[in-house]
């Protein structure tokens, strides 16, 4: 199992689009993954758990994975979100 904490930097947070890029690269990896913020946890796949955590800008979320490519889903979905959610 991995984890890392990272902040949330882009002005909308993790909601409607940046979720949505958010969960399809989730989905590009075979390890279970969560996320964990103020105190929820939500599967990082399901698009509205992601959005039933209020994930605004500035807020630090923790990523956890736990399987063959863990390593590789946390550093690549934390890329993405240290990149605003563009690829």
């Amino acid at each position: 199992m991995v984890s890392r904490s990272v902040k949330i930097e882009n002005n909308v947070g993790l909601h409607a689009r940046p979720a949505t890029y958010f969960i399809q690269k989730t989905n590009s990896y075979q390890s279970s993954i969560w996320i964990e913020c103020e105190g929820g946890r939500v599967n990082a796949k399901s698009l509205l758990g992601v959005l039933s955590l209020g994930i605004n800008q500035g807020m630090e979320i923790k990523l956890i994975a736990d399987g063959d490519d863990e390593e590789d889903a946390v550093s690549g979905l934390a890329a993405l979100i240290e990149r605003g959610f563009s690829e």
